[in-house]
């Protein structure tokens, strides 16, 4: 199929592998001589593909030079498609393509544009081919492209679809004030910290990536306090891992619900709210400590990143199971929660079998890893363990 765009500019042609693609042009699309396409790609296949008519090109250098250093948009982009890649074209609002012409193969599944460029989405095509051999070959991204010669109104485009923001929950829940108290324990413990509450906000190494924080704060939720009774195992905790939005809106459910005397379950939130703002500033200090943890050196596993021997980064699918476990040594003395972790050694045991849960029964994927309740409950045993040893003496 043939687009019925004005007459086409043979200089420069890139290929895109679709899974599926649409017109939805309107009448106002057909009386300005132009098409609009919306269609799901695979992942590499946008990676080629110029940004010349951006008017922000990647801020990051793909050789590690970096123009700037990555902001929470780069981070969030790279969180999914590590940890979530299957959720990748749902998530992440896709990138936007201006082309010249168009021709879809529906035999061979490949769309040729011609003289085609990344109008909005060139962060995600730049952590894309930063990540793109951690990432399965079969993630599918979304491409709006849109058919025009009209340079005038590419450019109108890519300045209209950079600078128009949503305003998304965390914004929201920041703009109610409801971080502020949050923050202030944080800051208990670390004075300069403060809590990002917007996605306008960049980070800097004091900025605390509050949606993070809820994520970790909830995997350390202690059984006595977890709000699903019905639940008559120990509380399932994988969605902790990779459903950070699920855990941002339970955080504002609670907050509004702990300042309601009136609420039938208010001594509930108020006693659920009142651990996360206790136990806010450990809950930090331990992902921070965990996501470069040398307990794992020598292990041998591939998807650790490492600067020479020494532990740079380790993926969040195998942290969350080891946090998870550890809630069972969130304790409350003197009305305060705290986090009694009691030996280094339980770290060493949590690294070991984290490894080992990692190999047998996630294939060595930390994504499966990161959703699998198996995985979770076998570090759970670990760490209930010793608990159970440290409590009646019998381990010192």
């Amino acid at each position: 199929m043939k687009t019925n765009t004005s007459a086409r500019k043979r200089n420069e042609s890139f290929y895109l592998d679709f899974h599926s693609i649409r017109n939805i042009s309107c009448p106002e699309d057909t009386q300005n001589n132009r098409k609009v396409f919306l269609g799901q790609c695979l992942i590499q296949s946008i990676i080629p593909l110029p940004t010349d008519e951006n008017v922000r090109n990647y801020l990051v250098d793909a050789d590690g030079k970096q123009k700037r250093s990555y902001t929470s948009v780069h981070k969030a982009i790279r969180e999914t498609l590590v940890n979530a890649s299957e959720n990748f074209n749902v998530l992440n609002s896709g990138v936007t393509i201006v082309a010249r012409d168009m021709i879809i193969d529906e035999k061979t599944k490949k769309i040729e544009l011609i003289n085609p460029s990344i109008i909005n989405g060139a962060q995600t095509q730049g952590v894309i081919s930063d990540y793109i051999f951690s990432i399965p070959l079969d993630t599918h991204i979304k491409c709006e492209i849109i058919i025009t010669d009209d340079d005038d109104l590419i450019s109108e485009i890519s300045i209209a679809r950079n600078f128009q923001n949503d305003v998304t929950r965390l914004s929201i829940v920041g703009k109610y004030g409801m971080f502020d108290e949050l923050q202030k324990r944080i800051q208990k413990v670390l004075p300069e910290a403060r809590l990002r509450k917007s996605e306008s906000e960049f980070p800097s190494d004091d900025v605390v990536d509050t949606e993070k924080l809820l994520q970790v704060i909830t995997a350390l939720i202690p059984k006595e306090l977890w709000l699903k009774k019905n639940e008559q195992e120990d509380p399932n905790k994988v969605y902790t891992y990779s459903m950070k939005a699920r855990c941002l809106k339970d955080f504002q459910e609670m907050h509004e619900k702990a300042a309601d005397k009136k609420d039938p379950d208010y001594e509930q939130y108020k006693n659920l709210y009142d651990f996360f703002l206790d136990i806010a500033p450990d809950a930090h200090l331990l992902y921070e400590k965990w996501k470069t943890h040398q307990a794992f050196r020598g292990s041998g596993l591939k998807c650790l990143e490492r600067d020479g021997r020494i532990i740079t980064d380790i993926p969040d699918g195998i942290i969350f199971p080891i946090i998870s476990a550890l809630s069972v040594f969130a304790e409350k003395s003197e009305n305060h929660w705290k986090l009694n972790i009691p030996h280094d050694i339980i770290d060493q045991e949590l690294a070991k079998t984290a490894k080992s849960v990692l190999m047998d029964f996630a294939k060595h994927n930390p994504q499966t890893m990161g959703k699998s309740k198996a995985c979770y409950s076998s570090l759970l045993q670990i760490s209930s363990l010793y608990k159970k040893l440290t409590s009646e003496k019998l381990f010192v």
